[in-house]
């Protein structure tokens, strides 16, 4: 990752801490904030430590491609001071929510700045599109203060300099209006049909960093009293994602060029191929809640033959028949579970969002080396 993303972590701490004054005046009541999935949850509990207390809409195992909002979870967003959402129209249901609950506190958009990667919604090219990257005229709209200064991920040389006066929180998180198209699907939208860009942005360690500063910031606007160790807790953070990407180059860069594809059951991990050199297949599209054709699993099965590719990936969220199906009919072996866009309990092999990162890539490494 580039090295500005160390220097800002220096500079965002310092500034935070001139910015959160003496520790008896810092908030005495942890700041309510929900989290739409599990992994946003888990991050701004590293953030906010103490200072958060945290309800997760959708929780770990849970599947947000099919979640259904009950009454108590719409009165959970009615008490939160900060709503926290992935975007890029992953949360269908989202809108509803809000009109439900009617909510007035802080929504923050964790995927602002992220660079989306495009989707066309077929598959005939299944993992090609991991390749295709947004382009800057994407609107996607978050909003005109983005489309300027082709940010090519400078948000942190952006945010270091001019004395961080929390722009970043004003920018991304004050203004829920301005990414209300990113969100909005209709009373009567698919809620498989996520639009034009990949919204599982989460399983790039890049974006992650990303998704961290948007929340930290957020978390500092609402909270200035306690912005200092909303900081601290975000360089510590960013440091292990750091660490963690660059173990996970280590272990992918070991596996040879013809065993880099990979079989999944629906398509949420192009931005981990594109971070570390791997195809992705899948029966299915971006949502769990797609249903697969005979015509794209007899594809499927005809490419995984003529390349033999030999593992198939099931995950957590979804029903795995279809990928035993597969497997069976082209003698291929199920390499393990992965964790597309849910955590697993705590005694499960990804509690944390960074444990799913590791258990992922070590777990697909594992098989594709064998």
């Amino acid at each position: 990752m580039p090295t500005r993303r160390t220097l800002l972590r220096s500079a965002t701490a310092l500034v935070a801490l001139s910015l959160a004054g003496p520790v008896s005046a810092q908030s005495a009541e942890p700041t309510r904030v929900v989290a739409t999935f599990s992994i946003l949850g888990d991050m701004v509990e590293r953030i906010g430590g103490e200072h958060v207390a945290v309800t997760t809409l959708v929780g770990p195992n849970g599947d947000a491609h099919v979640y259904q909002p009950t009454p108590a979870a719409a009165r959970a967003v009615s008490e939160a001071e900060v709503l926290v959402v992935n975007g890029l129209e992953f949360e269908g249901w989202l809108d509803r929510l809000i009109d439900a609950s009617d909510f007035g506190g802080l929504r923050v958009v964790a995927t602002a700045e992220v660079e989306p990667i495009a989707f066309d919604g077929h598959h005939d090219d299944h993992g090609d599109h991991g390749d295709e990257h947004a382009e800057h005229d994407h609107d996607h709209d978050h909003g005109e203060e983005h489309a300027e200064a082709e940010h090519d991920h400078d948000h942190g040389e952006e945010h270091a300099e001019a004395e961080h006066d929390h722009d970043h929180a004003e920018e991304h998180a004050e203004a829920e209006h301005e990414h209300d198209h990113e969100e909005h699907a209709s009373a009567g939208h698919d809620h498989h049909d996520h639009g034009a860009f990949d919204p599982h942005a989460w399983q790039s360690l890049e974006n992650a960093v990303i998704y961290v500063d948007n929340i930290t910031a957020a978390l500092a606007q609402n909270d200035p009293a306690n912005a200092g160790t909303f900081y601290q807790n975000r360089a510590a953070y960013v440091e292990e994602i750091e660490t963690l990407d660059a173990e996970i180059r280590e272990i992918i860069a070991s596996l040879p060029a013809d065993r880099r594809t990979v079989v999944t059951s629906h398509d949420a991990f192009q931005y981990f191929g594109r971070d570390y050199g791997l195809t992705f297949l899948s029966p299915l599209g971006l949502s769990t809640e797609a249903e697969a054709s005979a015509q794209d699993v007899a594809r499927l099965i005809e490419q995984m033959r003529d390349e033999g590719i030999s593992a198939v990936f099931i995950e957590n969220i979804t029903d795995s028949r279809l990928l035993e199906q597969i497997a069976n009919e082209t003698g291929a072996t199920v390499g393990g579970t992965l964790y597309p866009g849910a955590l697993s309990g705590p005694d499960g092999p990804a509690p944390t969002y960074l444990d799913m990162m590791r258990h992922n890539a070590t777990t697909l490494a594992g098989s594709l080396e064998s």
